[in-house]
């Protein structure tokens, strides 16, 4: 499979605080797509403050079983995200999601991004679960965590 027939780049600022989302979606208001044969993606950008549209990603026609060389093209544009709603998920892109540091989450039919949102900054703003607490971890980098204890250490003036 080739790569998107279509993206739209939403320009905006990101001072570093938003990770990345995608979405399943063929009308950008539900995720209504298996994650093999999704013809659209919708990435925002989100922390516990904010939700911003990031991109749209769109595809052709796409089988759900078959050719695994469609997931591709499809990870590669994934791989900043920390997580993929969508209605369902094989195990071959689930292991590949996986590797790359993407958890795939998977959703109630005609699930609403607007809701998932909410429902993810709310966790944000609680206490993430365990898989979105490795997530901010793996977006912070391992130089934050060698800033935060530098900080902790105090200066010496």
């Amino acid at each position: 499979m080739s790569g998107p027939t279509r993206q739209l780049q939403v320009d905006g600022e990101n001072d570093g605080t938003l990770m990345k989302v995608a979405f399943a979606s063929s009308d950008r208001e539900r995720v209504d797509q298996h994650f093999g044969s999704s013809r659209s993606f919708v990435i925002y950008g989100i922390n516990p403050e904010q939700a911003q549209l990031l991109s749209v990603i769109e595809f052709g026609e796409l089988e759900q079983d078959g050719n695994e060389d469609k997931l591709v093209s499809k990870l590669d544009l994934l791989e900043d995200c920390i997580a993929v709603y969508c209605r369902a998920c094989g195990a071959s892109a689930v292991r590949q999601l996986l590797a790359r540091g993407v958890q795939p989450v998977k959703v109630a039919e005609d699930a609403r991004i607007g809701d998932l949102i909410a429902g993810l900054q709310e966790e944000l703003r609680e206490g993430p679960s365990a898989w979105l607490a490795k997530a901010i971890r793996r977006t912070r980098g391992v130089d934050m965590g060698r800033f935060d204890a530098m900080a902790a250490e105090g200066w010496d003036e």
